[in-house]
């Protein structure tokens, strides 16, 4: 079963620090219960960021300019592009682009309703290479990457910075508006991460349930829990399974031997100072404009201009 997932779990499971990217939460069920997580009073994030949104669309919809295409790398549910794009003045496109391109056909289908004028085109990416978008695309007009929900937190310094110069790196783009979720109260953070409901309890063990299924793994996942930490010293929240015995599991012909209270790390989520991100921006070849938050100060929607050699 060489497939990516495939791979990357195999490999994962057999470093010191077993570890999984997060990028493969997002199958169907996943991607399901995340929306599910969205929902939840422990998590801040996506209603903080919708409530900026309503709250200042016009003023982000005037920096990107008219006659602009919009593009989101990770669109996942389109529902915060929906807001601007109802703000923008004669957007000329809207291009979402995500790992599933079977998944952005089903979520445009109420933006195509919405907008009928609007050129939508969604596209297949991985953010481990260079993003291209659709042919023809880039040529429409000055383009605008819109990255909401904080999801530059689940990369490393290191991956942040070089996602934001692939993003400069996309043809004819001129600026970036993009979500950041700010440092705040461990208590408040965590909780973010293990909700009283365990719904990213079910998330985090779907990354299990997901290797049975598709790669007839032999997890138990009643032998493993999750578990969210903040670092404060990394400024991070950390997710990981932790295995509550001794424990032996069959991964693609291999035996992955768990001692008991060992963890596979699924997530990192980096909490951000603004002043420190807009510093790695720079590095990528971004200039910071704008800053919009919330009244608590929770959360923030960063607009960037590209900064041409």
């Amino acid at each position: 079963m060489e497939t990516s997932f495939a791979k990357a779990l195999l490999t994962g499971l057999t470093k010191r620090q077993k570890s999984l990217e997060p990028k493969f939460f997002y199958d169907a069920e996943g991607s399901r219960l995340f929306e599910e997580i969205t929902q939840l009073e422990a998590y801040y994030p996506t209603r903080t960021e919708l409530g900026i949104l309503e709250a200042k669309a016009g003023e982000m919809a005037a920096f990107l300019g008219s006659g602009t295409v919009l593009v989101e790398p990770g669109a996942g549910a389109p529902t915060k592009a929906q807001k601007l794009l109802a703000a923008m003045n004669k957007p000329l496109a809207y291009a979402p682009g995500d790992i599933s391109i079977d998944h952005l056909e089903e979520a445009t289908r109420p933006l195509r309703t919405e907008f009928p004028q609007l050129t939508i085109t969604p596209f297949q990416l991985d953010f481990d290479n260079e993003i291209v978008l659709p042919e023809g695309v880039s040529a429409l007009g000055p383009v605008a990457i819109f990255f909401p929900g904080s999801t530059i937190g689940n990369f490393s310094p290191e991956g942040a910075r070089g996602l934001l110069s692939r993003f400069w790196n996309i043809e004819n783009s001129q600026t970036l508006l993009i979500g950041v979720d700010l440092k705040k109260d461990k208590a408040k953070l965590e909780r973010a991460y293990d909700d009283p409901e365990g719904i990213t309890a079910a998330f985090n063990l779907n990354l299990l349930a997901r290797a049975n299924r598709e790669l007839l793994t032999d997890f138990d996942l009643s032998s493993f829990r999750h578990f969210a930490r903040y670092d404060e010293t990394l400024g991070r929240v950390e997710m990981h399974l932790q295995s509550m015995c001794n424990q032996t599991v069959n991964v693609l012909g291999e035996a992955i031997h768990f001692a008991e209270g060992e963890s596979i790390h699924t997530e990192n989520s980096y909490k951000f100072k603004i002043a420190d991100f807009q510093t790695m921006a720079a590095e990528s070849g971004w200039s910071p404009v704008h800053v919009w938050t919330d009244p608590n100060n929770l959360f923030a929607e960063l607009a960037f201009s590209k900064i041409n050699p």
